[in-house]
């Protein structure tokens, strides 16, 4: 079941990006408007996950959460300049972003390496380790 969430999402996204009016009327919603919501709803999504990732102390999973993520911020640098929006915008919101989520990533990642993990759902404070 798992693998078929993780396949589903490439394949939903894969066609937004392919094929967005079809994807769109596939969706179901007719006011562009609309999008606001799901755009929404997919940011508190990723949020979520980082969440439970961070109280978890599962930070190298998080760091790779993240930096799969970076995407993210990338696509809607792309997205803002082809579609009219302004680079100097796209670069000082989106491109801005993206390099703090792959700085946090890389940070996570080399933090997490050097730091033995707790079990998850261990949630007892852990003694910082030296470096």
């Amino acid at each position: 079941m798992a693998w078929l969430v993780v396949v589903a999402g490439f394949v939903f996204g894969l066609n937004f990006l392919l094929n967005g009016h079809g994807a769109a009327a596939g969706f179901g919603i007719v006011d562009p408007s609309g999008y606001y919501v799901v755009k929404g709803v997919r940011d508190l999504a990723y949020a979520l996950t980082a969440l439970i990732l961070l109280v978890l102390r599962q930070r190298r999973a998080l760091g790779w959460v993240v930096l799969a993520d970076s995407v993210i911020p990338i696509g809607d640098f792309f997205s803002v300049v082809t579609s009219g929006g302004s680079l100097a915008y796209a670069a000082a919101v989106h491109g801005s972003a993206a390099v703090l989520v792959l700085i946090t990533a890389a940070l996570l990642l080399r933090e997490s390496a050097h730091a033995p993990s707790a079990p998850a759902g261990d949630l007892r404070p852990r003694p910082a380790t030296a470096r």
